[in-house]
């Protein structure tokens, strides 16, 4: 393919589809070119660094996610919203959790979510700098959530690599797992438990559970300041 038929849209759209399959690891240009068809040269022509076209493919994908429309919700309905959205967002991706560790990522489709998160936490009640660290809070509860189903893609396609029989590491490494947890009580009591089996079969209940817990804590910050104020007001009448 000629270098002038390539774009750079075209070109981040195939590198996170790369991403996606091959994971952060399995990104150079010799592989983006392949791909696309084309000479690594014609690529670097469009996009220069590998760092480059990794925060270019974060951005891009951070327009996946909705924007929920604030004058037509409340805050609590939007901010859960929005970060089940980047939850889905980053389960669908999960070279970018890895990627927030290890790149600089920035660009407008990560700002305009960031300032929809400091609009949501404003509108809940929180003055400029508590909605900062609501925002950032969420933020890190949401990728701490992805990190597990990231690590796991991760896992599995390092095994796959390895020539390895990923299905038979994964049994032992349970079985190990098991008899090491045998040793604690607590641990020992879920084994085999429904409630076990259940989180196995749909961890997004604990995310859902954590997410309204982190939102409950915001709720009942934001009441106890409003009774401080409302009892400051009036003892001054007093």
């Amino acid at each position: 393919m000629a270098r002038d038929t390539l774009t750079a849209d075209r070109i981040i759209r195939a590198a996170v589809e790369l991403l996606d399959d091959e994971g952060l690891d399995g990104l150079n240009m010799r592989s983006l070119a392949k791909r696309l068809g084309s000479a690594a040269t014609a690529v670097y022509w469009h996009i220069k660094t590998k760092d480059d076209l990794v925060r270019l493919a974060s951005d891009a994908i951070w327009h996946e996610v909705e924007l929920p429309d604030l004058d037509a919700t409340d805050w609590r309905m939007a901010a859960t919203a929005h970060a089940s959205g980047m939850h889905a967002m980053l389960t669908r991706h999960p070279w970018l959790v890895q990627a927030f560790g290890s790149h600089f990522l920035y660009g407008p489709g990560q700002a305009r979510h960031n300032d929809l998160s400091l609009a949501i936490y404003e509108k809940a009640g929180f003055a400029a700098a508590d909605a900062d660290r609501a925002a950032a809070t969420v933020l890190t509860f949401v990728l701490g959530s992805a990190l597990g189903p990231a690590a796991q893609v991760s896992l599995n396609r390092r095994l796959s690599k390895d020539g390895a029989d990923a299905e038979r590491l994964m049994a032992d490494a349970m079985t190990h797992a098991q008899e090491t947890a045998m040793r604690f009580p607590r641990l020992r009591e879920r084994l085999g438990t429904t409630a076990a089996t259940e989180y196995a079969a749909a961890p997004d209940d604990t995310f859902t559970f954590g997410l309204q817990s982190v939102l409950d804590g915001f709720q009942s910050s934001l009441d106890g300041f409003e009774a401080r104020l409302t009892a400051d007001r009036a003892s001054r009448r007093e």
